[in-house]
């Protein structure tokens, strides 16, 4: 399993007004609505409708009111100067809720461009409809519904395979046979609700499970629950859980995945700007029973460091690895009626021991510093060291595509 090039693929692959006037009233309404910081002071509001008019006598071409006024919503987020924080148009926002989901509609690839504009599938996953059909990894998709691929840009290709009308695609692809020859296929696909794999899983020697998970995304827990009963059942006597790489995710996702192996107690709980705290809770019905290590490093991040923390104020586990990026805030969503949103910083979290990790980030137990482009490899020492600590020697098998 390579993360760059799965991280790199899939961001690439599957995700894919009336006048001056009315700009102002839409901006007033909006700003207005959210105690007007910015259109109560008649100095800016007479900055605004004086860029307003230079823009409406003197700009060259034409103006597409809707994108202006986004560019203005999205402007006043962007002058908070906090990277979390972000205006979504309608359709930014409907992308950004099917990366977070971990669900879309498709055929099941993660596809990449070629130089010759054709498109090569990196990974065909289990049990989608493109694997059920007949695609395989490495295929080179040159036509859809007999259009050639090299006249559409990748994001063209997602789009017309997700937009289909007639709820299949005909994909016609090369395929290079055992002889290196190659032949061309026709395959047709159904478009279907695919769900995204965000947890791997593994028994190692010597019973020793290994999940990893890539990001919390809303599909995560019941992938978590899936790979730790299999686990289970197979006889797992210690196991590794891999957070390194992890952007986090979901705040309640986390807690539910750490409910299935905490203890009764605090998980984690948040402060917002005015001292009101939430908590979460593990009713410890399940506590893991078996030796844990958790492997993070300077990419895990926001709930990998909430798993993580718990884990570790709970001592239930080694955190191995190098120490965390130190994201503890969180961001709340709030959507509009035409399906815009705004994404703030409205807390800070803190472990279950009162951590707050906020650019400090959590330190592991024991530190092993590796070069990232070597996870899952015979090199991935920090894994081996993972490995040892829990009572073996055994080291990854190798994956198979």
């Amino acid at each position: 399993m390579r993360r760059n090039e799965y991280w790199a693929g899939f961001f690439t692959g599957l995700l894919l007004a009336a006048g001056a006037a009315l700009v102002l009233i839409v901006l007033t309404h909006v700003l207005e609505a959210h105690r007007g910081y910015v259109m109560s002071d008649p100095e800016h509001k007479a900055h605004l409708e004086s860029l307003e008019d230079l823009v409406d006598l003197y700009y060259l071409n034409e103006v597409d009111d809707d994108a202006l006024a986004d560019g203005v919503y999205k402007g006043l987020i962007e002058g908070l100067g906090d990277r979390y924080s972000r205006y979504y148009t309608a359709e930014e926002y409907t992308e950004e809720v099917e990366d977070s989901e971990g669900t879309y509609e498709g055929i099941g690839v993660l596809i990449s461009g070629l130089p010759d504009g054709n498109v090569r599938i990196e990974e065909c996953y289990e049990g989608s409809p493109g694997s059920a059909a007949g695609l395989q990894k490495n295929d080179i998709i040159t036509m859809l519904d007999g259009v050639s691929v090299t006249e559409m840009s990748l994001s063209d290709v997602v789009e017309r395979i997700q937009n289909t009308a007639s709820g299949s695609v005909t994909v016609t692809i090369l395929r290079e046979s055992g002889d290196g020859a190659g032949e061309e296929l026709e395959i047709t696909v159904p478009v279907a609700h695919v769900e995204l794999p965000s947890v791997f899983s593994e028994m190692m020697e010597n019973r020793t499970g290994y999940i990893l998970i890539s990001e919390f995304k809303s599909v995560s827990y019941h992938q978590f629950c899936d790979a730790y009963d299999s686990l289970s059942a197979e006889g797992m006597e210690k196991l590794v859980i891999d957070l390194r790489g992890n952007p986090g995710g979901y705040l309640d996702v986390v807690c539910d995945i750490l409910r299935r192996i905490l203890p009764k107690g605090l998980i984690v709980y948040t402060e917002d700007k005015n001292g009101v705290r939430e908590e979460e809770y593990s009713d410890g019905e399940s506590p893991i029973q078996i030796p844990l290590a958790v492997l993070v490093d300077g990419n895990s991040a926001s709930a990998s460091e909430i798993f993580a923390g718990a884990v570790k104020d709970y001592k239930i586990g080694t955190i191995v690895g190098t120490t965390t990026y130190g994201k503890g805030i969180v961001q709340s969503i709030r959507v509009y009626k035409d399906g815009s949103a705004v994404k703030l910083t409205t807390s800070h979290y803190y472990t279950p021991e009162g951590h707050d990790i906020h650019e400090v980030g959590i330190t592991p137990d024991v530190e092993v510093a590796m070069d990232e482009d070597v996870l899952l490899s015979e090199g991935d020492i920090q894994l081996q060291k993972a490995v040892e600590i829990l009572g073996t020697s055994t080291q990854l098998k190798e994956k198979t595509g």
